[in-house]
């Protein structure tokens, strides 16, 4: 019988990568006059009443013209209209299907409108509709385009390694917005908030990909596919040889032991005044963890292809700036390298120089998170000079533990770079807690035969704060958001972050530029 040689890893990771399909086909969004169309697949959003309350606008009009059927259906279920509620009935007043979705009490802010089309879109995204209506009867300005953005945000699949069904697949075809604004809403949502979608889509495809179709050389290549044809955009990137020339020791010694070569990648967006300085969002991007020689326990493992997460989320955030036009200057750095154990990997023990020069001693190689990013925080400061640099990561399982899935850990020593980061994160629904930037988490750092360790005496989210800040100029705003916490969703998923990959820090640095750098 005839022997075949298997496949070498990285010619079975091309072949992976070639042949897949698309994340997932989504529903088209058009805009239309308010109202109801006669039939069809309609979602109505209904405001919060009273028990026994009567309800006003499009419901309204149904009821009347169904003799009483929604308002004895809703009565029936014990359905408010009470915020994130919902009841479908197929069948009802001539329509195929109909969804009531509780839209809450009060004056409608954007958040609250989101929240309302997340679950509008994961309605949609289950329907073999070809269409679906929603008809929102408020006034509020930009509602239209805000529904839509947390449609689309809700109804996000990631079917790429599904066998694909031959009969009428479920979420494809059109969403239509039916509002006050009618088809004007379009202009929002065209040269806005669909860019802002586009790169948190462009986020969790990533971090949703297994580590074998997914390596630093393949997310430089997606990062350059996602951006063709973008005005005002340029990439660096820096392979091996590059990085050792520049003293980059530390990001060499994180992907030493793999086969998948570590790229340190530059995504510059230059859509500001000339000259002007520019937000820097500086990522961690482990295409996967095992630990190294420090390994993992075998539980879980399979989660850290999400390691990545950074990166992803700071290449998705410039890639919605340039999308969208952004009156701004701003560069996405990614700190790419798989960490493995092998003959080659680095060791605890271990003493590697950085690129700044500083030098460390490696008291575990699971903390290499810390490890890529400081010598990309050397070389965007030396290259770019921004005028403030924030580094996102899934760093730590202490902040998971402090703060579980409600917040990311938001470590800094600017008072106002925290509260404009806070301010982002309530109003983008990404929101931050801030945690202390304690003088003794240093001490806690010092080495014997090094400038510092890269991690104390008891591991912690503060250490690691306080290490990264090491590599950080005297002066510069700064501040590091840890989110192992909230960058993959499992069980326990909101109406625009179905479960998996969340995106989280797209909306968030969208709206921190919005708010205090975009002119």
């Amino acid at each position: 019988m005839r022997s075949f040689r298997p496949l070498k890893p990285l010619l079975l990771a091309s072949l992976i990568a070639t042949f897949s399909l698309p994340a997932a086909a989504q529903r088209d969004v058009r805009f239309d006059a308010h109202g109801a169309p006669a039939t069809g697949t309609l979602v109505l959003a209904v405001e919060e009443v009273a028990e026994g309350a009567s309800r006003a606008g499009t419901f309204a009009r149904l009821d009347a013209a169904s003799n009483g059927a929604l308002t004895r259906a809703a009565a029936s279920a014990g359905f408010s209209g009470k915020l994130g509620s919902q009841l479908e009935l197929p069948g009802m007043a001539g329509y195929d299907h109909i969804l009531l979705v509780g839209a809450g009490s009060g004056p409608a802010d954007a958040q609250r409108i989101e929240q309302v089309g997340g679950h509008v879109g994961r309605f949609a995204a289950r329907s073999r509709a070809p269409q679906v209506d929603v008809v929102w009867d408020g006034n509020e300005p930009g509602a239209a385009a805000q529904l839509a953005f947390g449609a689309t945000l809700g109804q996000y699949r990631f079917d790429t390694y599904r066998k694909q069904r031959e009969d009428s697949p479920a979420g494809q075809g059109s969403l239509v917005v039916r509002s006050p604004e009618g088809a004007a809403a379009a202009r929002s949502w065209d040269g806005d908030w669909q860019a802002v979608a586009e790169g948190v889509a462009f986020a969790r495809d990533l971090v949703t990909e297994p580590a074998n179709a997914l390596y630093p050389e393949e997310f430089v290549a997606r990062t350059r596919a996602a951006f063709a044809g973008k005005p005002n955009v340029s990439i660096e990137v820096l392979d091996v040889p590059a990085m050792e020339r520049l003293g980059m020791g530390s990001l060499l010694a994180v992907g030493q032991g793999s086969v998948r070569p570590p790229r340190l990648m530059l995504v510059r967006y230059n859509g500001g005044a000339r000259g002007e300085a520019p937000v820097a969002f500086v990522g961690k991007g482990i295409t996967f963890d095992s630990g190294g020689l420090s390994i993992k326990g075998s539980e879980n493992m399979w989660r850290m292809k999400y390691d990545m997460a950074g990166a992803a989320s700071a290449t998705g955030a410039v890639l919605a700036l340039a999308g969208r036009g952004a009156r701004v200057n701003a560069v996405a750095v990614a700190a790419l390298a798989e960490n493995m154990p092998s003959s080659t990997a680095s060791r605890p023990g271990d003493v590697v120089r950085t690129a700044s020069g500083r030098t460390y001693e490696i008291m575990s190689t699971d903390a290499e998170g810390r490890m890529v990013l400081v010598d990309a925080l050397w070389y965007v400061q030396r290259q770019d000079n921004p005028a403030v640099i924030v580094d996102i990561a899934t760093l730590t399982g202490a902040i998971v533990t402090a703060l579980g899935n409600d917040y990311a850990g938001l470590f800094t020593r600017d008072d106002a770079l925290a509260t404009q980061l806070q301010r982002a994160g309530e109003a983008a629904g990404e929101p931050v807690w801030r945690m202390p930037m304690h003088p003794g988490y240093g001490k806690m750092l010092e080495s014997p035969i090094a400038d510092l360790r890269n991690g104390g005496g008891r591991p912690g989210s503060g250490t690691a704060a306080h290490f990264i800040g090491e590599w950080v100029d005297a002066g510069r705003a700064w501040a590091h958001l840890d989110i192992a916490g909230m960058a993959w969703r499992d069980g326990s998923e909101v109406s625009t972050v179905p479960m998996g990959a969340s995106g989280y820090g797209v909306r968030l640095f969208d709206r921190f530029v919005r708010d205090n750098h975009e002119r």
